[in-house]
Parts: structure tokens; C-alpha cells; sequence
């Protein structure tokens, strides 16, 4: 086993399947796309146990409290892990989490974008611990987000040669 395997194990955490799109949802781009040593990773949110989008949807904070939607930002970090998993192959690749970009379906004048997003650094971070896993990162208030989401995360990575 790899060392981030055992870690997800020793944390209790178990990655969903990879993003099944809706029915009628043209996706013609990659989830992950590799050239060279850098990895960027499309917007992702959680995920349910079958792969498919996973609630709470709408705005925070009139629709799903800040809390909420922390722990959607921890599963869209759990969603771009599987997804890293399958195009790399082994998630021991991972030399570093360089760039986050959270999103937030924020009300207007909702400045808790950061606390929300943080939930998925957090992730990160159990995970790959601080050497890997630190990364800059923007937390973003959007009018909308796709599928109704809540929050969605795009990711920039490096991995080794």
C-alpha cells in the first residue's frame, strides 16, 4: 500500500467513485489533465456513494448554513482525490497541492468564503500532511455554480517525474 493509501485508511476515509455527470450533461473536457509535471484538476464537488453530485445545493448562507457547505468543500476535496487516483494511479505522485481555487454560491455580501472553503484544506492537509499538501489558495464568492452547487474546487499540482 501507499503511504497516502494508509493515510486515507488510518483516517477513515473511504474516496467515492469518479463524477457521474447527469443524464444530458455534455462533459467534453478532463477532470484531470497531466502535461509533464503538472496536474490541474477541473472544478470539482461532492460526491455520493455512487458517484453522482451531492448535496446541499444552493446559496450559502441563505440556503445551506457556512457549516454545510464546509463539509461540502470536504467532499469535493475527497471527489478531486479519487479522481487524482485514477488518472495518476497511485497517489503517492503527488510532490505538492500548488493552487486551490474555491468557490462559494455565495449570497450577496457573504464574506465567509474562506472559513467555508477551508473545509476542503483541511482535507488536504490530514492527507498529505503540511510538506505536500500546503497550497495558495483564492475562496471566492460566485453568483452561481454549476449543478446548484454549493461550493466547487479546481486545483493545481505537481507531481514527480
Amino acid at each position: 500500500m501507499s503511504v497516502i493509501a494508509d493515510r486515507l485508511t488510518e483516517l477513515g476515509i473511504q474516496l467515492p467513485p469518479v463524477v457521474k455527470p447527469p443524464p444530458g450533461l455534455n462533459v467534453p473536457f478532463a477532470w484531470v489533465r497531466v502535461s509533464g509535471r503538472r496536474v490541474l484538476v477541473s472544478g470539482h464537488g461532492a460526491l455520493t456513494s455512487d458517484g453522482r453530485p451531492a448535496g446541499p445545493f444552493g446559496k450559502v448562507p441563505s440556503a445551506v448554513s457556512p457549516a454545510a457547505a464546509a463539509e461540502s468543500a470536504r467532499g469535493a476535496a475527497l471527489a478531486m482525490i479519487a479522481a487524482l487516483e485514477v488518472e495518476l494511479g497511485d497517489l503517492d505522485r503527488i510532490s505538492a497541492w500548488l493552487m486551490v481555487n474555491g468557490m462559494v454560491n455565495a449570497d450577496h455580501g457573504f464574506a465567509g468564503t474562506t472559513t467555508v472553503i477551508n473545509g476542503f484544506s483541511d482535507v488536504i492537509l490530514d492527507v498529505f500532511g503540511h510538506e505536500i499538501g500546503r497550497h495558495a489558495r483564492t475562496a471566492l464568492g460566485f453568483t452561481t455554480l454549476p449543478l446548484g452547487y454549493c461550493v466547487t474546487v479546481a486545483a493545481e499540482l505537481e507531481i514527480n517525474a
